[in-house]
């Protein structure tokens, strides 16, 4: 059973995708779920209420889990201490959605944060799904310990980039949506346009050279990290990529977003916390 100590470590993350709303509850000294990560499919259209209402019930889903049965993991008063991060696809700032590109206009402007903390009685971190994502990849995965210039991407409905300098978070790019060829990159360069356009893993991945290459133009990255779905199926186009910049598949793989969502909801509460204690945020 878990001690209250170790309570204090644990955070609810959720990724909020485009097919799929995925959540667990995250250790997040270490990145390891502590029992089943849970997925809900995102509601088509995926307007704010009926997502709202999906998330809520992964909460109370993952938290029966954990406090239930004959040998209950946490207690009502350990579950009752966790807070929840989301990693939402779109920008955001000081807990307002600001864009909508890959779900429904109704989440631009919406102060998501607010309204899921008084859904869930707790409290609730947001965050871009490619800023969590790679903020997982950093701490627990393929960019640990790396310097310089650092750009995660998370291929699938979008294609989501998270960018760090030294370590340290530039937030909310949105470089998928640079123009390629006169068109908006994730058109072409997302997972699901290779099965929107039937191509081939060549004919998709000659399309994502040409975009990693602007990149490369662009920005002059040390490290390229390939996450979100697209990953999975890296060794189909990893030999057509030819850019100059180390290429290298996360390691967090599809659990990177639930991972890194969880380690900015234990930010905010521990911010939380110095501020009841009195102290400043710095």
């Amino acid at each position: 059973m878990a001690n209250e100590a170790r309570a204090v470590d644990l955070a609810i993350g959720i990724d909020f995708g485009g097919s799929g709303i995925k959540g667990a509850i995250v250790d997040t000294r270490t990145g390891q779920f502590l029992g089943d990560r849970i997925r809900i499919p995102t509601p088509q259209p995926s307007v704010t209420r009926e997502v709202m209402l999906v998330m809520t019930d992964l909460v109370r889903r993952l938290i029966d889990a954990q406090t239930g049965g004959p040998t209950p993991v946490l207690s009502l008063a350990e579950a009752a201490i966790l807070p929840v991060g989301v990693g939402i696809p779109a920008a955001t700032r000081n807990g307002t959605v600001l864009t909508a590109a890959n779900i429904d206009a109704s989440w631009i402007g919406f102060p998501a944060e607010a309204e899921l903390a008084l859904a869930v009685g707790r409290t609730v971190a947001i965050g871009n799904d490619a800023d969590v994502a790679g903020l997982a990849e950093m701490r627990f995965g393929a960019g640990r310990g790396q310097r310089g210039t650092v750009m995660v991407l998370t291929i699938g409905t979008g294609m989501g980039t998270g960018v760090f300098i030294d370590g340290r978070l530039f937030p909310n790019t949105e470089l998928g949506h640079l123009e390629l060829h006169g068109r908006d990159a994730e058109e072409r360069v997302a997972e699901s346009a290779r099965d929107r356009y039937n191509l081939s893993w060549r004919d998709w991945a000659s399309a994502f050279d040409d975009y990693l290459h602007l990149l490369e133009r662009l920005f002059w990255p040390d490290l390229f990290i390939l996450g979100g779905g697209g990953s999975k199926r890296a060794d189909n186009y990893m030999q057509y990529l030819t850019v100059r910049t180390p290429v290298v598949v996360a390691t967090q793989k599809n659990n990177a977003g639930i991972i890194g969502a969880s380690l900015i909801a234990h930010e905010r509460r521990s911010r939380v916390s110095i501020a009841m204690a009195g102290e400043p945020f710095s």
